[in-house]
């Protein structure tokens, strides 16, 4: 099958048989779904992005069992930019953008009130994939705006696990300051402000940062020592 046929599929599928190399435990019936993985150790989700799609889903798994809920952050692309006409490609370009352990905390801001669920594990993979694009964007070049048709998956890397709240620390950016306000985090963790925004609102309903007065007429905040005295 060719490039784009199954959008997201070979970095899911690929994590999936990394996860589990036991493909009869794959893609099995449980309570009214289909769990990705369901072995000894419960159910294993993989979602690449759009965790607000499974909500429901892992609020019925979660009901029954244990479920590890699996993200991968893309840690170092490689672009591959495709002709839609022609289907050429252009030999394959680095990107300066580098992904970042953090970088997940804006799509699991979506499941927040699951996370403090004893059942609920989730683990970040970092992963460096060759991304094909389709040269269909709005701009001069078509590429802003354009269509990821694929994510090839080259090499895995760190792997975070997140077993409680408490564990949120280890999404923290390095370079945060002792006392930062909501725009420094979103600098530190090189964010846009509306990411970083939605990204600290997770950090503060799991009590990783608490408030500690204000500079001028914007709220300071610090991490939570109990947290970070649980995490060393």
């Amino acid at each position: 099958m060719g490039i784009g046929t199954l959008g997201e599929r070979t970095l899911h599928a690929t994590l999936k048989r990394f996860l589990e190399p036991d493909t009869s435990k794959h893609e099995i019936p449980f309570g009214g779904y289909v769990a990705d993985i369901l072995n000894e150790s419960g159910i294993t989700e993989i979602q690449t992005r759009g965790i607000y799609h499974m909500k429901v889903k892992l609020e019925a798994l979660l009901a029954e069992t244990n479920v590890t809920l699996v993200h991968p952050v893309s840690r170092q692309r490689w672009i591959i930019w495709l002709d839609p006409a022609t289907g050429e490609q252009t030999s394959r370009r680095k990107s300066p953008k580098q992904g970042k352990p953090c970088d997940a905390l804006y799509e699991l801001s979506s499941i927040a009130h699951l996370i403090p669920n004893e059942r609920l594990k989730v683990c970040i993979i970092m992963v460096d994939v060759e991304e094909y694009r389709r040269l269909d964007g709005w701009s001069r070049d078509k590429k802003k705006g354009s269509t990821r048709a694929e994510r090839i998956p080259i090499e895995l890397g760190e792997t975070i696990e997140l077993d409680c709240p408490a564990d949120y620390v280890k999404l923290l950016p390095e370079n945060l300051p002792e006392l930062f306000t909501i725009a420094e985090f979103a600098k530190a963790a090189r964010m846009t402000g509306f990411t970083g925004s939605i990204s600290f609102k997770l950090l503060r309903e799991l009590g990783v940062v608490v408030s500690c007065g204000k500079r001028g007429r914007a709220g300071l905040w610090r991490v939570n020592r109990d947290m970070v005295s649980i995490n060393t």
